[in-house]
């Protein structure tokens, strides 16, 4: 709809409100008065400069201006927030895409402007900009595990629109990414459990479409040490009302990496097909994903239990295992369609197929029982697995009042059916080296087959109402869903069933969100419950071997602030999660075994983007944490702190464009984190890290076409550090990234 606004008002962000200076300005003017006004507004100066000022009242009168604002539908991307690094809001599970400022929970969602910008090859160099998730695989790793809020996310559970299972393994490729969401804290309400659990938080991808104005970009590329690359972006639409879209992107890299003697293909190409009509909106996805390496593979570091200090992070340039090489490969079709009988109720539906394959040296690649000076032990062993995925949700959406109480009802259901197969190299190879100093080790072969080991069935069905009344200013969401996991476990050579699990577990969720002081304020709470698959007691000495307990279910309590300044959000949250686990009871040589143990995070979180000011853009935020071991076996570490948990993170990045360079931006970001413990009885503890990096990228145009050339170098100083924990239950850290250097010329056509 179009909306006249009347002289002397603006339209900042969402909300129609009067042209004054934000609380921002206002401070900084009473901070710095000789600042001048212009550079405060979030509009053009030369309205403010060139309107005329009320004789009486003295305050400036703003011309009027016509706004176009569109509504987000459930399905549609939202738009750009002001800066384009974030959006206006993100998919919130089946509830379909909201508003920031509309929901219940933290959201982020990074865009693929920002992608490009930063150069971003992997999720984990989105990620960064994110200051409440933190990395357990070491920088360079064929897989990217992720922590947020303290609780681990697997790759596995990386989301495509909504929908678990269908992401490439290993390192996602951005090349056709439009959005990076991240849902922070336990979700399975809203989007259903994921094969892993990912209780800490969600990961949604959002694929390219085509625009109403037809792309075309091509892109050389370099990486540290020896990385060539080449990209493709094209897009079109077609029919009388632009219907139908086409985007395909493709991508190509191969040569040196930062690690001494390994090198890395990449090859990647996806298609996105959509259609829009009147009722009708469909799409269909399909991509191919191969990376290979040679030469080595980074490290992580399990330290032993005797060691007197850890020793000092080596350079993450040295290849403890020389020799190694491995290959992942992920091909997937995903389609998704939703129809609108009326205003009032419409229908979706999506189905997708992912195929896995890995070979190679791809897990284990640690250094054990590293002692104080850097000695270990080292045990390789060669993979082939696979894992076939079949996903699919259905559900409808209806809009109806009582009253003058609205709306929003959504009942879903969602099925996903997964095989895996793998087969581990027999006998392994084991040897001792150095983690400054490494030898190099010897390779076993890689099987030449494998057999099923495992199926699973996720299975849910949730109906969920959000209402809405005092025109808006109040929402809450109340929801439930049921889930059943179902896993039939095989032995890989005769193909028997070793072990069977079924069980089933309800999870409600709610949310509030009030505005009192209008749109650009809301305050909100939730409650929401994550689900992990339960454990099987194993110890053949417990009174209760055998025994399978159901799903745990992991409690998030949260409540916090949002204020949206115009041009600028803020988000301020405060959060309490608990997990349960398995621990031991009773005596040590006849234990009992129970779903007891807890692990417990609280937090408070700040997060902010958007533009301060014209031309100057922020993002990050800052994270403080209390991990605490609450319930452990036997009460040992009963009150110590998590493994894994920080007190302080923090990411923060700032873009400035020049103004003697048109076209020119420098662009900085710092992380950080503080001190953290690797092991539950709290005596390995690595040290605080801190890393720089820098940017630059110059816009121009060339023969009439628009070229942009960027510069990126991360970890400025090449500090080496250890980064964080790899698992809460083993004392293995991983490894920062050193110094890398990237550059990239792209040119549209």
């Amino acid at each position: 709809m179009s909306k006249e606004l009347t002289p002397g008002t603006a339209f900042f962000g969402r909300a129609q409100r009067r042209c004054r200076l934000s609380p921002l300005s206002q401070a900084i003017r009473r901070a710095a008065p000789g600042i001048a006004l212009t550079a405060l507004l979030p509009f053009p100066s030369a309205w403010a400069q060139g309107a005329p000022a009320d004789s009486a009242s003295g305050a400036t009168t703003l011309p009027t201006v016509t706004v176009t604002a569109t509504s987000m539908s459930a399905d549609s991307a939202p738009a750009p927030y002001a800066g384009g690094q974030v959006a206006e809001g993100a998919r919130l599970g089946i509830l379909g895409n909201q508003n920031v400022m509309d929901t219940p929970f933290n959201i982020t969602s990074y865009t693929s402007e920002l992608i490009e910008n930063q150069q971003a090859r992997t999720l984990a160099d989105v990620l960064a900009n994110d200051p409440s998730v933190r990395f357990t695989t070491s920088t360079g790793h064929a897989y990217e595990n992720f922590r947020i809020r303290g609780f681990d996310v697997n790759q596995n559970d990386i989301a495509i629109n909504g929908m678990f299972g269908l992401a490439p393994g290993g390192h996602v490729p951005l090349e056709f990414v439009e959005r990076v969401e991240v849902l922070k804290g336990p979700s399975a309400m809203f989007s259903g459990m994921a094969p892993s659990g990912a209780v800490g938080g969600t990961v949604n991808l959002v694929p390219k479409r085509a625009e109403d104005t037809p792309n075309a970009t091509a892109s050389v590329n370099y990486q540290s040490d020896g990385q060539l690359g080449t990209d493709l972006d094209v897009g079109r639409r077609f029919g009388n009302n632009n219907e139908w879209g086409v985007r395909v992107n493709g991508a190509f890299s191969d040569g040196a990496t930062a690690v001494d003697g390994q090198k890395k293909k990449r090859e990647f190409i996806s298609a996105g097909l959509d259609y829009r009509g009147s009722a009708l909106s469909a799409s269909l996805d399909a991509y191919h994903s191969q990376e290979s390496f040679r030469g080595g593979t980074p490290a992580m570091y399990l330290f032993s239990a005797n060691a007197t200090h850890i020793p000092a992070a080596p350079d993450p340039s040295i290849n403890l295992f020389k020799g190694t090489y491995g290959s992942l490969q992920s091909n997937a079709v995903i389609g998704r369609l939703e129809y609108r009988f009326n205003d009032n109720l419409s229908a979706f539906a999506g189905l997708g197929k992912r195929d896995y394959d890995a070979m190679g040296f791809i897990n284990g690649t640690h250094a054990r029982n590293v002692d104080s000076n850097g000695n270990f032990s080292g045990i390789i062993t060669g993979q082939r697995s696979y894992t076939d995925t079949t996903s699919s949700e259905a559900g409808l959406r209806g809009r109806f009042n009582t009253g003058s109480v609205a709306h929003e009802v959504v009942l879903q259901g969602t099925l996903m059916k997964i095989e895996d197969g793998s087969a581990p190299t027999s006998p392994r190879t084991t040897f001792t080296s150095n983690i400054y100093d490494p030898i190099t080790p010897p390779m076993p072969a890689v099987p030449d087959s494998t057999s099923r080991t495992a199926k699973n069935t996720l299975s849910s069905v949730a109906l969920v109402d959000t209402i809405s009344f005092l025109d808006d200013k109040v929402r809450f969401t109340a929801g439930v869903r049921n889930q059943r996991v179902k896993t039939t476990s095989y032995n890989a050579t005769t193909g028997d069933v070793t072990a069977r699990y079924d069980k089933s577990a309800v999870t409600p969720a709610f949310g509030l969100v009030a505005k009192p002081w209008g749109p650009a304020v809301s305050l909100y709470a939730n409650y929401v419950q994550g689900l992990s698959k339960g454990e099987s007691v194993t110890d053949t000495l417990a009174t209760n071997y055998g025994q399978t307990f159901a799903p745990y279910k992991t409690e998030q309590k949260e409540v916090g602030v949002k204020w949206d300044a115009g041009a600028f959000t803020n988000t301020l949250a405060l959060f309490e999660i608990t997990k349960p686990t398995m621990v031991a009871f009773g005596t040590t040589n006849n234990p009992t075994y129970s779903d007891g143990g807890e692990k417990r995070v609280r937090g408070i979180e700040w997060n902010t983007f958007g533009e301060l000011t014209r031309g100057v853009r922020v993002l990050g935020g800052v994270t403080y944490t209390q991990g605490v071991q609450t319930k452990t076996a036997f009460g040992q570490y009963d009150g110590n702190t998590a493994v894994g948990a920080p007190r302080w993170q923090g990411n923060i990045g700032m873009e400035w464009d020049t103004p003697w360079v048109p076209g020119l931006t420098l662009s900085t970001r710092l992380q950080a984190s503080t001190t953290q413990y690797l092991d539950a009885a709290n005596n390995l503890e690595i040290p605080g890290w801190g890393q720089l990096d820098l940017g630059a990228r110059y816009a121009t145009k060339l023969a009439g076409r628009d070229v942009v050339l960027r510069l990126n170098v991360n970890n400025v100083f090449d500090k080496h550090y250890y980064s964080g924990a790899f698992s809460d239950t083993t004392p293995v850290a991983t490894l920062g990234p050193g110094r890398s250097v990237m550059a990239s010329a792209s040119v549209s056509f």
